[in-house]
């Protein structure tokens, strides 16, 4: 291990490393109770999609730790899930078969982008307000899926929405899952997020309502879930917009992580590329992960921006990755209790996660209107109209537009004017659908 991961040389030991891997694995662990429980409204078998999960981020962290030797976990990324579970498949009406099938075109596409160098071309020509905007549009998204989800909001034939009864068993669980894990966080205790899931969901057992069915077994069957993707179905012509979207989520996403963390553990050096070799490994790490998920059963794998708090333990190398992916393996034994997870003790989490991703909004250069007025329109389209991808819709052709009416186009890079030239296309050809 110490030759192959070279930890003297990035100043790390064995212990270290595992502690680091431990840690971040307990950051984001939550995924494996929140993933099947949003792709099971879609019809697909949640036991398989719970199996789905961990092997796909058992996979994805892997072959980073192997392969890249970063310090970064993989799984299925929220935000996507909800994207191919309530827009896709909801809104959409295409099948979870074809939205898998959407997902491994989307794996194949990024693979190109990634290696012929279009996907750097792409982050550099995404202007920085534009990609906060998408982070918090995505936890605005988050949030009303979670609000719906525990009865806090309800809808309204008047207002469209309106408030929920706050007196239910459910509704009440779900405030106090979402208190205890910001609690939590901010005690700085480690695996905030999981803790909270795990104490309301006995919560829910002990007040039924929830059922215990146990904590322990074999692995449930992944074969519900597994090459099931229907690459035939899922060419039609309103994939366009499914694929696109996909796209430009895993670029922003995937690659603003890994830059993220790297330059945390000190992985990153300034220069051309060519100082920063293991920087391409891990690119293509994370779209080799994307193709693999979608044979297995489930949505898009990325990076994980909880793998911070594993560098923040001291992790440097890719044995920390592969301290995570060892762990999701181990964490298949789990499914009886994943079974008696109820949505009370995921929609807290997703809460939570949706109050960080909102952060992001500090980043747009508020002073500007024409940055301001295209980020605001990106991030509140997104629960407003219950699609990510009318959301980017919004933003990419507001930014276009309004620089061009205020005579500043030369500052919108050529990628931005593409985006938005086939997000209008999308809607000339097919409408809102």
């Amino acid at each position: 291990m110490e030759r192959y991961f070279k930890l003297s040389e990035k100043g790390s030991t064995v212990r270290t490393e595992v502690i680091a891997g431990v840690t971040t694995f307990l950051t984001m662990a939550y995924i494996i109770f929140v993933n099947p429980d949003i792709l099971a409204t879609t019809g697909m078998d949640r036991n398989a999609v719970f199996v789905a999960t961990c092997l796909a981020a058992a996979l994805g962290s892997l072959i980073m730790g192997f392969w890249a030797n970063w310090p970064i976990g993989m799984a299925p990324g929220m935000g996507l899930n909800a994207f191919f579970a309530f827009t896709v498949v909801g809104v959409m009406g295409f099948t979870w078969q074809q939205a898998l099938g959407a997902v491994f075109i989307s794996g194949v596409i990024f693979l190109i982008l990634t290696v012929t160098g279009v996907r750097r071309w792409l982050i550099a020509g995404i202007p920085t307000s534009m990609r906060s905007a998408i982070a918090a549009g995505i936890g605005l998204f988050l949030a009303i899926i979670a609000l719906q989800g525990s009865g806090i909001v309800v809808g309204s034939p008047a207002t469209l929405v309106a408030l929920g009864d706050l007196t239910a068993t459910g509704t009440l669980l779900t405030i106090a899952g979402f208190f205890l894990i910001v609690t939590l966080d901010a005690l700085k205790v480690t695996g905030a997020i999981l803790i909270g899931i795990l104490v309301v969901t006995v919560a829910a057992i002990a007040l039924g309502v929830s059922t215990f069915g146990g904590i322990v077994s074999m692995p449930p069957s992944i074969a519900p879930t597994f090459l099931q993707l229907d690459l035939m179905g899922a060419l039609t012509y309103g994939i366009f917009q499914v694929v696109l979207v996909m796209v430009l989520v895993e670029v922003f996403d995937a690659t603003g992580t890994l830059i993220g963390v790297a330059k945390r553990a000190g992985l990153l050096t300034e220069g051309p590329t060519h100082t920063n070799p293991n920087l391409g490994r891990a690119l293509m790490a994370d779209s080799t992960a994307i193709t693999a998920g979608s044979l297995l059963g489930t949505s898009s794998t990325t990076a994980y921006v909880e793998s911070a708090s594993g560098v923040q333990a001291g992790g440097r190398t890719g044995l920390t990755a592969v301290v995570v992916g060892v762990l999701f393996l181990a964490a298949m034994f789990f499914a009886p209790l994943a079974g008696a997870v109820p949505v009370y003790a995921t929609a807290p989490a997703l809460l939570y996660v949706a109050t960080l991703m909102v952060r992001e909004l500090a980043e747009v250069i508020w002073d500007d209107v024409t940055e301001a007025a295209p980020a605001v329109l990106t991030a509140i389209a997104m629960p407003f109209t219950y699609s990510i991808a009318n959301g980017l819709a919004f933003g990419f052709i507001s930014y276009a537009v309004i620089k061009l009416l205020t005579g500043r186009a030369s500052e919108v890079h050529a990628a931005t004017w593409v985006i938005a030239a086939l997000f209008v296309a999308k809607f000339a050809l097919f409408g809102g659908h």
